[in-house]
């Protein structure tokens, strides 16, 4: 018995008879608003618990010699299909031309609707330059004197199409193999092309892989037929300083997508002015932030942030500048590493302990407040009338 009475003494919450309660009507009020604050802390506890934060930290990125894969959706209103070209570089010397592979090109009419959907490279016409008389390759402002092949008469005959390069056969009696492969037959079909897509756009997408060391890649009608300038001149009156290169990008990413990225150039929009009729270099400098989500399962997903300024240089003075869409990116060399973590049981039932204590005690304080500052004011109205 001793030893329950000295545990009796150690008991630090002594009760008090009911008989002695007093209950108001303020510590009622109190009592439900504490009641309501606790049930919305815990369930905000609750749900902190069962669903993953993410934590960030900035490394040093230490990577190399690493691919980067571009992902690319772009639609130009008023640029027909044809006369879109893909072209990468880097400041390692690596260059890519009128790239083909992992493109899809879509024709769209002035409402942006789909005509036609091919990837790139199958079903279309790329020419070279074309072959002239003097059996080397067309040069820039060179005059167009398409070769007979071996048939002409004179050194300066030229075939510009394929029914002179027909006569020019027959003449010398031979047959004509092959006729899909010469430079005159793939011209007609690039130019009938271009009638065909006249007035129409292109939606085009897909990926470029790249080093990851700072470079470009652009859209540019001009680039993609150098090669041809002055037969297109001649045959279409083509003036690539005219082009029109409004375009929305409808998604623009580095790598792959993970949860929480933000594309600062996903829908944005740009409309050329027709107050000038000239085109130019629209251009996106790009910051390119190395990224590292972890999940909660410990899967790394490596991609990248990036940051964009643009600029627009019109096509005005010498020398002019190539018609299209550019992006110069580099790479920032600080890592962003994004961690999920659960929180732990132990910081769970903390805070549930610190929520519950602590409403607890200041509604405590409150009720006290307010029981004894009524009790005061009773007491002195008393006495007040007393007197």
């Amino acid at each position: 018995m001793e030893l329950w009475n000295k545990l009796r003494s150690l008991d630090a919450y002594p009760k008090v008879n009911e008989d002695f309660y007093s209950r108001t009507l303020s510590g009622g009020l109190i009592t439900i608003f504490s009641s309501i604050a606790i049930l919305l802390l815990f369930f905000s506890e609750i749900r902190l618990y069962l669903y993953s934060a993410t934590e960030s930290k900035l490394t040093v990125d230490t990577s190399r010699g690493e691919r980067l894969h571009i992902n690319f959706d772009v639609t130009f209103p008023a640029l027909p299909c044809s006369l879109v070209a893909i072209d990468t570089m880097d400041v390692s010397g690596e260059q890519h031309y009128d790239i083909r592979h992992d493109i899809i090109k879509k024709r769209i009419d002035q409402l942006g609707n789909v005509i036609e959907s091919r990837k790139d490279g199958v079903g279309s016409h790329k020419i070279e330059r074309p072959l002239q008389n003097h059996g080397g390759r067309l040069d820039h402002n060179e005059a167009y004197c398409g070769s007979c092949y071996g048939s002409e008469e004179s050194d300066n005959q030229c075939c510009n199409t394929c029914d002179e390069v027909r006569d020019a056969y027959r003449k010398k009696g031979w047959a004509l193999t092959n006729v899909e492969s010469i430079d005159q037959v793939l011209k007609n079909r690039f130019v009938q092309r271009l009638k065909d897509e006249h007035g129409e756009g292109c939606n085009i997408h897909g990926f470029v892989d790249v080093n990851k060391v700072a470079g470009n890649f652009h859209f540019a009608p001009g680039k993609g037929l150098d090669h041809a300038f002055n037969f297109l001149q001649d045959m279409l009156n083509f003036q690539p300083e005219n082009y029109n290169i409004s375009h929305k990008i409808n998604k623009l990413s580095f790598g792959k997508d993970f949860p929480g990225v933000i594309n600062p150039l996903d829908g944005v929009e740009w409309k050329q002015e027709q107050t000038t009729g000239l085109t130019g270099m629209y251009q996106y400098f790009v910051k390119v932030v190395p990224t590292i989500y972890t999940d909660i399962r410990g899967r790394k997903i490596h991609s990248n942030q990036f940051s964009v300024t643009e600029h627009f240089r019109e096509a005005i003075g010498l020398p002019r500048p190539p018609p299209g869409v550019y992006f110069f990116y580099e790479f920032s060399p600080i890592q962003v590493d994004f961690t999920e973590e659960n929180t732990s049981l132990l910081h769970f039932l903390t805070n549930i302990c610190a929520i519950i204590g602590g409403i607890f005690t200041v509604a405590g304080i409150l009720d006290s407040f307010v029981y004894h500052g009524h009790r005061a004011i009773k007491k002195k109205m008393e006495i007040g009338k007393l007197g």
